[in-house]
């Protein structure tokens, strides 16, 4: 593990951030599954359409909306082989009481802050890493960087896109504006699990 990536985990785990190396991108989606079936079901903030009644309980919800298509297909295997999970890519807003986990593939890494770089220009995307109770990242270990100076190239191309929207997440949400007390996942997770694959 090069001095890189020893920095970035020790500055996300400053903030709250949980990392675990993984091997490459399937050793990742078995993990993500795995933290899923490890955590309790969610409990609704307010009633989920998407489900039945029945299922409100016991069902598990992962959203992987900005997931390649063949990783896609490998989680859903991955799902169905557990079962009680919903795997979702789209249809976020029919969710509002909340997924239990949010699953994205970043862009970069920042080491000196340990903050993730997302390219969040999908509203699904966006509403994923926002209504998730726990938040799951994958990066690239090839893909962290020293300093946000250090990706002002890559940044520049992310943002070409008129209305590009970079979302640059350092630990779970957290707010202190009630009273100045510490709340976390008042506006999104209360947890993020960062998965550091080694082989793209």
């Amino acid at each position: 593990m090069n001095d890189l990536v020893k920095q970035f985990i020790h500055n996300a785990s400053v903030v709250g951030a949980k990392t675990m190396s993984v091997k490459n991108r399937t050793a990742a989606l078995e993990q993500a599954v795995t933290l899923l079936t490890d955590k309790p079901p969610l409990e609704p903030q307010m009633h989920n359409p998407g489900l039945k009644p029945s299922e409100e309980n016991s069902m598990r919800i992962m959203a992987a909306p900005n997931l390649d298509d063949d990783s896609f297909s490998q989680l859903s295997d991955l799902c169905d082989a557990v079962g009680n999970i919903r795997l979702l890519r789209q249809g976020m807003r029919e969710y509002p009481g909340g997924i239990d986990m949010g699953l994205t593939p970043v862009d970069l890494g920042i080491a000196d802050t340990g903050t993730l770089v997302l390219n969040s220009n999908g509203e699904e995307t966006r509403l994923t890493t926002m209504l998730c109770e726990v938040h799951v990242a994958l990066l690239n270990i090839s893909d962290i960087r020293e300093t946000a100076f250090a990706m002002t190239d890559e940044l520049s191309e992310l943002t070409q896109q008129c209305g590009a929207y970079i979302a640059f997440i350092t630990g779970a949400s957290r707010t202190a504006d009630i009273e100045r007390v510490l709340a976390v996942g008042v506006h999104g997770p209360l947890a993020l699990h960062i998965l550091l694959v080694e082989e793209r």
